[in-house]
Parts: structure tokens; sequence; C-alpha cells
């Protein structure tokens, strides 16, 4: 039978491979050191577990709950924003509660794209940020991802020769997969472009409190003007090691996060109210379990740049994200990110992430996942040297096999 139309236009989930990999590996006993998917391994703190399983002894929030969040939890994250950001939020009408960042985005294609409409999005990037308006029939325009002088050139180039002119420019800083950060000057670039042009501003936050140098990452929505245009993502799922729970907001522009809100009114109940409750609590706390969840990811860096380093891996340190960015091999590279990536698991025992999965201007990297202890990390490295030193006996019939790339 032919693919449903939706089906079609999504390519191949390149992860999809490097994972059955990884489960043949183990299934034949390997120990697969897995740095591949961004899931935390922290667990989440024991006061919000503490506060769920107050919470939940009541049958009361056994019901079905709030699809635009309930009144506490929206009231705490414009708390949040104004400590933060010292971002003003209306949590009646400026805040919604979504199942995590990746389904707020996916709602709002879905709430906002017509088909046919060009949305400028960033490649390399996290899937969602094109797959989401491609599934809701829109159609995607690459730019660059790195937020300097570059930048702006492309999209002006993009509303000149894109029919319909572009409905919307998809921000993500801190980047996944890429670790990049904007400055508020960057913002304020992007503000102005979007009002000149009136295009809508999707920006990604999921990663705001995980960073290690420098000044915390800003929020577009700091720039005066900014919610005019802009919707901003957040999640808890990195923040407080919460990646199960599915929670995350959208906040912003009245008009689209109503947009937003009715949409989800149709599809979702929104997320179990004790989980609700729990979140409020922590984000309503003092902030010290974010830092030590920080703290953990630069240890973890840290042991990475140094030990992949001296394996001959040249993993540039991040300034945030729980990521590393990192380019292949030089004699690797000519196999590209998902054969290499393949290689890793079979020969090394080490799970990373294609980057041609993010987009095909990332498929001279992989992505990094400080997901695995320091020891674990150090036992990758170790590995990886052992695979790169013998390369050159073990790997010349994949080489050859591969050389038409």
């Amino acid at each position: 039978m032919e693919e449903f139309h939706k089906v079609r236009r999504l390519p191949p989930y390149v992860f999809e491979q490097v994972n059955r990999l990884k489960a043949s590996a183990r299934a034949g006993g390997a120990d697969i050191i897995d740095l591949g998917m961004g899931n935390p391994d922290l667990p989440t703190p024991k006061a919000i577990v503490d506060k769920l399983c107050e919470v939940v002894q009541d049958p009361r929030t056994h019901r079905y709950s709030s699809s635009k969040g309930i009144p506490g939890l929206r009231r705490a994250q414009a708390a949040y924003y104004a400590r933060r950001f010292g971002v003003k939020l209306n949590p009646d009408t400026q805040v919604v509660a979504t199942l995590g960042s990746k389904e707020g985005f996916a709602n709002m294609a879905q709430a906002i794209t017509a088909p046919g409409d060009v949305i400028l999005c960033p490649n390399p990037t996290y899937p969602i940020h094109a797959f989401g308006f491609l599934m809701a029939g829109g159609v995607i325009r690459s730019i660059p991802v790195e937020p300097d002088e570059n930048f702006f050139q492309p999209l002006e180039r993009a509303v000149r020769h894109s029919i319909p002119k572009p409905l919307a420019l998809v921000l993500n800083y801190p980047s996944n997969p890429t670790a990049f950060v904007a400055t508020l000057d960057f913002y304020k670039d992007v503000v102005a472009f979007a009002k000149k042009h009136d295009i809508i501003v999707l920006s990604d936050l999921a990663y705001s409190e995980i960073y290690f140098d420098g000044e915390p990452p800003p929020s577009v929505l700091q720039v005066p003007g900014a919610m005019d245009v802009t919707v901003e993502f957040t999640s808890m799922s990195k923040t407080f090691s919460m990646p199960g729970w599915r929670m995350g907001f959208a906040v912003g522009n009245e008009r689209l996060i109503a947009a937003l809100t009715r949409v989800k009114s149709y599809l979702d109940y929104g997320a179990f109210t004790p989980i609700q409750v729990a979140a409020t609590h922590a984000l309503n706390g003092d902030g010290s379990d974010i830092a030590e969840v920080r703290n953990v990811y630069k240890r973890r860096r840290d042991v990475m740049v140094e030990s992949f380093g001296k394996a001959g891996f040249d993993v540039p340190p991040p300034a945030a994200t729980m990521f590393a960015w990192a380019k292949i091999p030089e004699k690797f590279r000519h196999l590209g990110s998902l054969e290499f990536s393949k290689l890793l698991v079979e020969k090394a025992d080490v799970a990373v992430a294609p980057g041609v999965g993010f987009g095909e201007q990332g498929d001279d990297y992989v992505r990094l996942a400080l997901v695995e202890n320091e020891h674990r990390i150090r036992q990758a490295a170790r590995n990886i040297k052992k695979f790169l030193s013998t390369a050159d006996e073990t790997m010349h019939n994949v080489i050859s096999l591969n050389a038409h790339r």
C-alpha cells in the first residue's frame, strides 16, 4: 500500500539505524556506552518526587486536568521569567503549559501553518523544528545556525526570494545540537528583522539553565517589543532532570498563545495534575537543584573534552547544553556521520548521534550527549583511542566499500 501523505513527507529516521545496531550489540553482550540520545540520567530531585507522591494521594487530582495548565503552575512559570529574565508575563493570557517543549512546538506548527507556508529554520537543528512544520503542510527554508555577522544575509535573501513570504523564523539558543549561544544584541537584531518583515519568531530555550561559561543565556523576550512577534518554549526535562514527566511551557505573544491553547484544547487534557503541582513546587524553589545539575554537566563536559582529546578525537568545549558537537576525525569524514556512528558502535562500543539526523549541514559532525558518568566517559575515550589507533589495519575493507561517497 502507498504510504500516507504526511508519512511520505518524513525522511528515514537515521537515529533508528544506530539504535538497532546498539540493541543488537547489547543483545550480544557488548557494554555500549551510550552518548547518543539526550536522555538525562540524573534523578529528579527528591523534593519534587516527594511533592508528586503527596499530591497523588488525593483522588481529586486523578481527574482530567486542564490542557492550558493549572493556574498555580502558570503563575510559577511567569514568576520564573520575572526572576530570571526580568520579563513580565500575564499567566492567564501569555503562558500555556505543554507536554514538553517538543509537543508545544509541534502543536504551534499545527496552529499557525497553512499548506505551503515557508518557515525559516536552522540547519542543523533539533528535528521537530523542521518536521513539526512539514507535518503541518509547511515548507522549510534552511538558514545558518551560528548567531554571528553572517546570519542575517541569508534571511534577507529568503524574504526576497520565497513565495509566499516566510511566515516564521525558528531560533534555538543554546542550540541543540551545536551548543551555540546567542547574545541579547543578536536577539535585538532578530526582533528588528522580524518586525520589519512581519515574521513570527519561535524561540526554543530548552537549555537556558545548562550553561558553563560566562553570563546565563538570555531570552529573546528581554528585547523591548519582542512580545509583539515572539513565542518562546522552555522545558523542565533538562533543568530539573524531569524528561519522562513531560512538562514544558510556551510563553509570549497573546494571539499566538491563544492559537496554541485552542489547538491543544482539542488534542489533550494536559499533564497529570500531580505532575503539574510537583512542577510548580520545582519552579518556586530556591534554584539549588538547577545549580547542582549544571555542575554535574560541567564536570562531565570537562572530562569529555580532555579524555577525548587525548584519544585523538577533538571535542570543542560547549559553552552550554548537555551536548558536545564534534567534527568527525579527518580520515573518516568521507564516510559521513551515519556510517561513522555505526562504526563507533561496532568497533568501540560507543553510541553517538549522527549529525546528519539534525540536517544535511551536520553530516561532518556527531553529537555527544553528557548522559554517562565521568568514569564511563573516560572508558568511552579509551575505547575510541584503541579504535582510532588500529583503524588502518582493521578498516581497510570498510573504507574501500564507502569510497564512492
